[in-house]
């Protein structure tokens, strides 16, 4: 293997085309192993989830993965970190600790107030956002925009007519070719970054 990623949360906890793949359990402190439906049970119960999620102590756990991750014997390249969501978010604030050689964040839901972490940003990112996301606004993505303008290493994707969510196969709001290619794109990055 070439590289690996450092997937939050990971949509089935698969390989990830060739790479090596962690999926961190980022409720562990509130409720491990919890594993939650697409239903109105399950959102209810992982904004709870969300909102108990003690930041600091997240992005702790994020960088001992990252290094447990690099010390597994089948990694023998860099380490990346995909994630969506709040994951989005997560994988921004762990890209800013320098554990990670590459982020990708998908739809990351308040990056935006975070922003004064670009600067300690030295690896690759890649954004994804959503034209129509009812969860992070024009405003924010513009600011996103705004603060990684001047590096080089950086990526900002907006997709048209797409929902917060359009990679997920198991919600409503699934866009099956915005999701191919946010993948793509996606792959090509990590190919391009780690090696």
């Amino acid at each position: 293997m070439s590289g690996s990623t450092l997937s939050i949360p990971s949509h089935d906890g698969k390989n990830f085309d060739g790479y090596v793949v962690l999926a961190p359990d980022v409720f562990w402190r509130q409720e491990p192993g919890v594993d939650l439906n697409y239903d109105e049970a399950g959102t209810k119960k992982a904004f709870a989830l969300m909102q108990g999620l003690n930041g600091p102590d997240a992005v702790a756990d994020l960088v001992s993965s990252a290094q447990a991750l690099r010390r597994r014997s089948e990694v023998t390249g860099q380490v990346g970190v995909v994630g969506y969501c709040m994951g989005g978010r997560l994988a921004y604030q762990l890209a800013a600790t320098g554990a990670v050689d590459a982020a990708v964040c998908y739809y990351g839901g308040g990056i935006q107030n975070h922003l004064e972490l670009a600067s300690s940003i030295h690896v690759p990112m890649l954004f994804h956002y959503a034209e129509l996301d009812t969860h992070i606004p024009e405003t924010a993505v513009a600011a996103v925009q705004a603060a990684f303008s001047g590096h080089s290493n950086a990526q900002v994707h907006v997709y048209e007519g797409a929902e917060h969510g359009f990679n997920c196969w198991g919600r409503p709001m699934y866009q099956q070719k915005t999701a191919a290619l946010a993948r793509g794109r996606t792959l090509q990055w990590l190919s391009s970054h780690l090696d």
